[in-house]
């Protein structure tokens, strides 16, 4: 399979191209970029072809899939792109600025009977599996998710200063770490949940996005708490993470990004390992796209996926900034 990145500037590069390597028969072919000194130095460092027109370097190449990042406002036309020229692709979350974006490009793709994969690697996997496996028991009451990563300079420090701003990004942490979230709290207590309420704040690092967000998520009186920041004083790829679930026989906790535990109703514990965040499932992801792409099948996750996750989006910016917590966009 001939490999193509595209958005090659995107942080999360590494985490798809470094497990690409290691896929038997897949051949990174090129990486396109709109900054001319990624491009040169990228090439540089992986052989490959380059360009700075992600459309000229794939219609030359002719790849066989696509790994399509760079900024969340250029994903929709990425997305459109590829579609029109019948490349399967991964598309980089969250697709786009709102749901109009990513709507659009899902009712496309849908058309085309394209393979547009979304990177929503929870799914892949088996924590998030488990506590699918819990609605077994009957309704869940109550989950929370509490997910910290790093301060925004971050973002500077990786050449992505367009993260900080609104116009380009869509948002802070809300947009780009709750994504995640979003995902388990439709999965888990279904399409009818809701937002019930948003807070947002940039009060840590004044930044024109968020730094900061609880969004709370209702489903006939059982209730979902996604809490998200740039406030952890850690290298990349650590956070301050807890996540809880009542389901009606067990309260299952993780708290660290190796284990969890699941209690009993008599109290009776079991632990064991899992991959708890999102860094290591890219790998599993990556392995998994390549292989539904070669045997037909659909991907785990798609664009169509993305539609009611950024609904719930759009809502958690309205409700926060309609409650005065958060700025408007610049």
């Amino acid at each position: 399979m001939k490999i193509v990145f595209i958005g090659a500037s995107h942080w999360h590069l590494d985490l798809y191209l470094i497990p690409l390597l290691e896929v038997p028969g897949a051949e990174l072919v090129g990486i396109a970029d709109p900054d001319a000194a990624v491009v040169a130095r990228l090439t540089a460092r992986l052989g490959c072809a380059g360009d700075t027109d992600y459309r000229a370097l794939c219609r030359r190449l002719k790849p066989d899939f696509v790994f399509a990042l760079g900024r969340h406002i250029d994903m929709p036309e990425e997305a459109r792109f590829l579609i029109e020229e019948g490349i399967p692709f991964a598309l980089e979350k969250p697709c786009g600025l709102n749901t109009a974006d990513v709507a659009s490009i899902a009712e496309l793709a849908e058309r085309r009977g394209a393979f547009a994969s979304v990177p929503l690697v929870f799914r892949n996997g088996d924590f998030a599996r488990h506590l699918e496996g819990l609605k077994a028991e009957g309704d869940l009451s109550y989950a929370t998710f509490r997910f910290i990563a790093g301060f925004p300079a971050r973002y500077r420090q990786a050449g992505c200063d367009w993260m900080l701003d609104p116009a380009l990004s869509g948002g802070g942490c809300t947009i780009n770490l709750a994504i995640h979230f979003f995902d388990l709290a439709i999965r888990l207590f279904g399409d009818e949940v809701r937002v019930l309420s948003a807070t947002m704040a940039n009060h840590a690092w004044r930044e024109r996005v968020e730094d900061y967000s609880v969004v709370t998520f209702e489903r006939s009186g059982a209730l979902c708490v996604v809490e998200t920041g740039y406030l952890y004083p850690a290298p990349t790829s650590n956070f301050d993470m807890h996540y809880a679930v009542r389901s009606p026989q067990h309260y299952t906790i993780a708290h660290d990004m190796q284990s969890v535990e699941s209690l009993a109703n008599d109290g009776a514990s079991r632990i064991w390992p899992a991959l708890t965040t999102n860094v290591p499932h890219y790998r599993t992801f990556v392995f998994d796209v390549l292989e539904r792409v070669k045997a037909g099948r659909p991907p785990l996750a798609s664009l169509s996926d993305m539609v009611p996750i950024m609904r719930l989006v759009d809502d958690a910016y309205g409700k926060a900034r309609a409650a005065g917590t958060l700025l408007p966009p610049a």
